[in-house]
C-alpha cells in the first residue's frame, strides 16, 4: 500500500467515516453503519467494498451479516494515521457514532 492509494481511497467522506467508525467500535457490521451513515445498504456495501479492495478493511461473514475491521495487514503508519484521526477529530464523525451505539444498545440490528 502507497500513501497515494491509502489517501485516495480515504478521500471519500463516506469512507472515511466508515473507517473512522470501524476503528472506534473495533469492528462493525453493515447493518450498523447503515444506521451510523443514515445511508441505505446498497451505498454502504458499495463503499466498503472500495476499502476491501484497497486493502484497508478486513471482511468476515456471519451467516446473512457481513462484518468489517480494519485489516491487520495495514501498514504500521496507515494504522496509526486512522486512530490518531479518530481520536482528534471525534467531533466529525460524533453524530454518526451515538447513532451507532444508540441502535447497538436498544436493538442488534445485525441478528
Amino acid at each position: 500500500m502507497t500513501p497515494v492509494s491509502f489517501y485516495k481511497c480515504l478521500a471519500d467522506e463516506t469512507r472515511l467515516q466508515s473507517v473512522l467508525l470501524i476503528a472506534v467500535c473495533g469492528e462493525l457490521c453493515v447493518c450498523d453503519l447503515m444506521v451510523g451513515l443514515s445511508m441505505e445498504q446498497p451505498k454502504v456495501s458499495r463503499h466498503l467494498a472500495q476499502l476491501r479492495s484497497c486493502g484497508v478493511l478486513l471482511d468476515e461473514r456471519r451467516g446473512k451479516w457481513v462484518y468489517y475491521r480494519l485489516h491487520p495487514d495495514l501498514p504500521s503508519w496507515a494504522r496509526e494515521v486512522v486512530l490518531l484521526t479518530a481520536a482528534q477529530n471525534g467531533d466529525y464523525f460524533s453524530a454518526a457514532l451515538k447513532r451507532v451505539k444508540s441502535s447497538q444498545a436498544q436493538t442488534r440490528n445485525c441478528g
